[in-house]
């Protein structure tokens, strides 16, 4: 079977196109140029950089398959980047890394598979696909290694996707990747993780909002409507931050509410943050159906949280009202919800 692999110079997905060549599969590795790195106008991360291309590169030689770079810099641009930034500018906290796989990477890989003649993609997620056996519909599964397991990141791939996904280290821990690395004599074997946006070095984002968008100042009020500061721009808080808030009090306070069309910042004790409500727009059922009443599931409002059990309400096809069992504290406009139903991604949308 002759296979594409997105190909980011970093152990995971290097171990996903050496196993696949292993077991005797036609690969092709694709490495995706996702910014100008000549310009300077973007400093960035740890990750996709150019020393991550020429790794991909020489571990395609290693393992002996064909490698090929395309530049993808206008639609990460259009899908993540100018989303990243208008969602900053309207008091939310983005997730680029989900826009980056589901609507950037998957959708043009499969496209640019077919150009190859490939049947499937594969990436270096740790999650896994597999088949209802009753309605032979594809469905999303975690990874075995359970802290580092991506299927929160995926929850926006649809059925005809998920269909030509591989996911070849899905069932593998990171102890047993990098082994795999080892055995395979795979230069990056030891190479570091990334951890931070690929397009915004560590710390960096409001300033790179701020140049793109240049937002206006405004206050930080009290619960009470109380001026308790000035900032520089609604870009630089989050729902449940603490530090950098610019006042002093008594007690620990924490940004409760942002008003981007105000530029109100509001900040409130730690007990304001729970909530037991959410609505979620922009939704995707992984079985391709929105359910016809109300379901029970785990739902997740952050990567590294711990799923809540709740009551997941359509209210129409792309929109869905979550109520949890037990209160939630700082729910994220902007975040992903992402319901689990067991072992499997049963759905997720946007929090509004």
């Amino acid at each position: 079977m002759r296979i594409v692999v997105a190909m980011s110079g970093g152990v995971d997905s290097s171990v996903a196109a050496a196993l696949l060549a292993r077991d005797g599969h036609d690969v092709i590795g694709l490495s995706m140029q996702l910014y100008d790195q000549q310009q300077g106008e973007i400093r960035f991360g740890s990750c996709c950089t150019l020393d991550d291309l020429y790794d991909a590169r020489r571990v395609a030689r290693t393992i002996g398959i064909p490698h090929y770079i395309v530049n993808f810099e206008r639609r990460f641009e259009d899908h993540v980047v100018a989303d990243f930034v208008r969602e900053y500018a309207r008091g939310r906290t983005p997730i680029p890394c989900v826009h980056c796989n589901g609507d950037l990477k998957f959708a043009s890989l499969v496209e640019r598979g077919e150009g190859f003649g490939a049947e499937s993609v594969a990436t270096g997620h740790y999650a896994q696909v597999d088949r209802d056996p009753v309605t032979a519909r594809c469905r999303l599964k975690r990874g075995v290694d359970g802290a580092k397991d991506q299927s929160y990141f995926l929850f926006t791939l649809t059925q005809s996707q998920l269909a030509r996904a591989r996911f070849p280290v899905g069932a593998l821990d990171k102890p047993g990747v990098r082994e795999e690395a080892r055995r395979l004599g795979l230069a990056v074997a030891e190479k570091h993780d990334s951890q931070e946006i690929c397009f915004v070095a560590a710390g960096e984002h409001a300033e790179f909002v701020q140049k793109r968008a240049g937002l206006p100042s405004g206050v930080v009020r009290d619960q009470d409507g109380r001026v308790l500061a000035r900032h520089e721009g609604v870009h630089r808080f989050t729902i449940g931050q603490r530090k950098g808030l610019g006042v002093s009090s008594t007690i620990p306070l924490y940004v409760v509410g942002i008003d981007a069309e105000s530029a109100t910042v509001t900040v409130g004790p730690r007990e304001a943050l729970d909530r037991t409500t959410l609505t979620a727009s922009r939704v995707n059922w992984i079985s391709g159906d929105t359910p016809s009443a109300a379901i029970r599931a785990q739902a997740r409002i952050r990567y590294r949280h711990r799923e809540a059990a709740a009551t997941i309400t359509p209210e129409d096809d792309a929109r869905v009202s979550v109520t949890f069992d037990e209160p939630q504290s700082a729910i994220t406009p902007g975040q992903a919800v992402v319901f689990y139903d067991g072992e499997y991604v049963i759905g997720g949308g946007w929090i509004d």
